[in-house]
């Protein structure tokens, strides 16, 4: 046990935010501090001598096998939106404005998610999101039972805006699931073994991306989009009652946390900058979210030029299996003695990917590119968790990995909302018109998509530029020297 763990924390009533958390993350965090130094934990609201780390592991795996259960679900019934709205309209801007939506709210709505996971008990908060996520895939299939489909898919109307928003919703609420699962590893997993376990949390999500991937193209193809939601539904009812199930005896009470009302903007930004260079990696990680949202936008539609919605259902599922490998990966080898170093190589070798899996329509080189992008976004997602975990408290873990994920999801929104209409009236109509096809056509080559393969060009080129501007930033030595200390006092402290 080190003193990042919460069993050997003591409590603090810093409520201040601003300089107070500043003296009070340095006390915690600082290597060879006072041991008489305020600590940020309630020390008998988590006791991880209960349990083996062996019993505590197979906890964590309980937790994670559930939570991938609910993101499946949601995934997959999100996959079949996207689907069903790009097949029945066959409008980019539709599943821009979709995918734009669901990342929006996801800003909007993390920093709330962070409070709460910092203010009440873990399993309460994933239990809670588990029967809101319920209740509003049960109203969308009510919607979709009494309403035309014809009138549910006209856009001019509001009812296909309010179905796709109560879908949204509740995939959004799902994730609040995600923010507590990871302050669950800091409680539940050894500091040295915590790279691990968030690799094995990418490798699962990266299982969800395969399993969705398939049924949701299968289920819009051969079930219909009603069939659809029902399925959803039942798998959601399945995964809330065997939450119900589990227990997490180390986290007795909620441990003492300066966390205010339901949305603490003022104490989580606090939190973040209480760290040192913390906001920086914030940054970082955000990189490969701004060209997300190119795909965000433009990877289905690009695909199901290319393929049937049944197939390419499965070739994304195909693809989809870099995930795993790349969560595996790290769960056997971790990140190496710098996360952030990874991060930013990952970023890179993503950016170039990206630039050039679409320069010609060739089906193989689409997948394999998908497949080895994936196999670099754990790396990305694991080194950020990794690094919060080692040097942030962890009463306010929640919201600072809220304020995370608020500050990179808002990032894919404003490149989904803006590519999307310039690709459907501008890029792609020029890129098929004969002029446009000739010029590009010893770039990209021929084919239908070469519109889109223009804007992921472009796109991947941006992300490799910024990732080696951040290798020369003084904020990088920083960010790396800190960590690197921090993981040194854990050690010495074990």
């Amino acid at each position: 046990m080190t003193e990042q763990e919460p069993a050997r924390q003591r409590a603090a009533s810093a409520s201040d935010g601003g300089e107070r958390l500043r003296e009070d993350v340095a006390a915690t965090s600082a290597p060879g501090g006072d041991g008489d130094a305020p600590r940020l934990t309630d020390p008998g609201a988590v006791d991880t001598s209960l349990r083996s780390p062996a019993q505590r592991f197979r906890t964590f795996t309980g937790i994670l096998v559930n939570t991938a259960v609910a993101n499946i679900t949601t995934s997959y019934l999100w996959f079949a939106l996207t689907f069903w709205v790009y097949l029945e309209t066959r409008n980019v801007i539709a599943t821009g404005v979709v995918g734009g939506a669901y990342m929006l709210l996801i800003a909007l709505s993390s920093i709330s998610f962070g409070t709460f996971v910092d203010r009440y008990r873990k399993l309460t908060v994933m239990r809670f999101a588990a029967g809101f996520t319920l209740v509003m895939f049960v109203l969308s299939g009510a919607m979709f039972l009494l309403t035309p489909t014809p009138r549910l898919l006209d856009l001019t109307q509001p009812w296909f805006w309010i179905f796709t928003m109560i879908i949204l919703i509740g995939a959004v609420v799902e994730n609040m699931r995600n923010v507590a699962l990871s302050t669950t590893v800091t409680i539940l997993i050894e500091p040295d073994r915590r790279a691990n376990a968030n690799g094995l949390v990418g490798m699962v999500q990266g299982l969800a991306f395969i399993v969705t991937s398939v049924l949701s193209g299968l289920s819009v193809g051969l079930l219909g989009m009603g069939w659809t939601v029902a399925v959803a539904v039942v798998l959601t009812a399945l995964a809330f009652a065997h939450l119900l199930t589990l227990r997490m005896p180390e986290e007795i009470r909620v441990a003492a946390t300066d966390a205010h009302g339901g949305f603490d903007l003022r104490g989580s930004f606090a939190a973040v900058l209480a760290v040192t260079g913390l906001f920086a990696l914030i940054l970082f990680s955000t990189f490969n979210n701004f060209i997300g949202g190119v795909y965000m936008a433009l990877m289905d539609p690009y695909g199901l030029e290319m393929f049937p919605v049944e197939l390419w259902g499965a070739v994304f599922a195909l693809g989809s299996t870099g995930f795993i490998i790349g969560g595996a990966l790290i769960g056997k080898f971790g990140l190496g003695a710098n996360p952030l170093r990874s991060l930013l190589l990952a970023v890179v070798a993503m950016g170039f990917l990206g630039a050039v899996f679409t320069i010609r329509e060739w089906a193989w080189l689409y997948v394999a590119g998908i497949w080895l992008y994936l196999v670099l976004v754990p790396f990305v997602e694991a080194a950020e968790q990794t690094v919060i975990q080692q040097v942030v408290p962890l009463p306010r873990q929640g919201r600072v990995f809220g304020f995370a994920m608020a500050f990179e999801s808002a990032a894919a929104p404003i490149t989904a909302f803006l590519i999307a209409p310039i690709a459907q009236f501008w890029i792609i109509p020029y890129a098929r018109s004969a002029e446009g096809a000739a010029q590009l056509a010893p770039l990209l080559g021929e084919g239908t998509s070469r519109g889109i393969a223009l804007v992921f060009l472009i796109a991947g080129i941006i992300m490799v530029a910024a990732a080696l501007l951040a290798f020369l930033t003084p904020v990088y030595r920083r960010v790396s020297a800190s960590y690197l200390q921090a993981a040194k006092a854990a050690v010495n402290d074990s």
